[in-house]
């Protein structure tokens, strides 16, 4: 297998947390866009995400691309109850934050951005780190992400009390656990699969 993507001239990597748009360079080669099979396009759920050299790095394994792609969009579009989008992306952003995730952290900044109208505060996550003191809410969900992306049982009932007092119900605390959860696992392997690059 050539590896074009390896070959072409690198670009700069980001050495900040931003909510600017950036590009993202694979290690391994992506499928073309032009040879996508039929199987691998149905992977993709979205045609769109053609575009993207991850999602078509992804796509050598259609069938599990397809389930993952299928559960990030059950947590973050299905928004009829439970946590507000904003908040979700939030817990996204934190965890990317947290593991490091330039690239992810960027993307998911952007979309709590979009969807809370508050970008300085978004913003302030991305600058000072999961230490921020932004409101009582932000912070205990942006505590509540980090604890279950250090280790899973560093996340315990003292975490769901804070929640529930301030007003969040069972299905808002599970949304809130599956969006970092699923981002805890994505960073890791969007980390070990390439790296961010600017523009």
């Amino acid at each position: 297998m050539s590896n074009t993507t390896l070959d072409r001239p690198a670009k700069a990597a980001p050495n900040v947390f931003t909510q600017a748009e950036l590009g993202w360079n694979a290690w391994l080669d992506p499928v073309p866009e032009g040879a996508l099979t039929e199987r691998q396009k149905q992977g993709l759920v979205d045609i769109a995400r053609a575009k993207s050299p991850y999602f078509r790095l992804l796509a050598h394994d259609p069938d599990i691309l397809r389930t993952r792609t299928l559960a990030d969009k059950d947590i973050f579009y299905n928004t009829k109850a439970g946590l507000p989008r904003a908040e979700r992306e939030l817990a996204a952003a934190a965890t990317s934050r947290s593991n490091g995730c330039i690239y992810c952290a960027s993307v998911h900044a952007r979309f709590a951005t979009t969807f809370s109208k508050r970008r300085e505060d978004v913003q302030r996550l991305l600058d000072e780190g999961v230490g921020a003191d932004i409101d009582p809410l932000w912070n205990a969900i942006i505590e509540a992400s980090v604890a279950l992306t250090a280790t899973p049982i560093a996340f315990g009932p003292e975490h769901v009390r804070k929640l529930r007092d301030l007003g969040l119900d069972d299905l808002a605390i599970s949304d809130l656990i599956h969006s970092a959860s699923f981002f805890n696992w994505a960073n890791r392997l969007m980390l070990s699969l390439g790296e961010p690059e600017i523009g």
